[in-house]
């Protein structure tokens, strides 16, 4: 994982969490085409469930672009990794639920 600097502000995994108990906490995610999520570190395992799919790419701090391009009813298991963010470059809304596993 790459070093941050302590003046370095993640946002959050998700624009909502919509479910979260001691085990498992659910994100609602809604990117318009052009919008991304902002820069964030996941800190667990997750699935992203993509409810609409997108063209999506992340981008991680240290500059590396990965097509993510998600269709919808799409499942995808993820390790916690590098800091990043996504950006919906498609023309179509990208609503997702991203599960992390505590």
């Amino acid at each position: 994982m790459t070093e941050l600097s302590a003046d370095l502000e993640l946002g959050p995994v998700g624009q909502e969490i919509v479910f979260e108990n001691d085990k498992v906490r659910v994100w609602h995610i809604r990117l318009e085409p052009g919008e991304r999520q902002p820069l964030h570190r996941h800190d667990h395992p997750y699935l992203v469930i993509a409810v609409q799919g997108a063209k999506n790419v992340v981008q991680t701090i240290d500059g590396t672009t990965i097509d993510a391009d998600e269709p919808t009813g799409g499942v995808v298991y993820r390790d916690p990794g590098a800091v990043h963010m996504l950006t919906n470059v498609g023309d179509t809304t990208y609503l997702a639920r991203l599960v992390e596993f505590k």
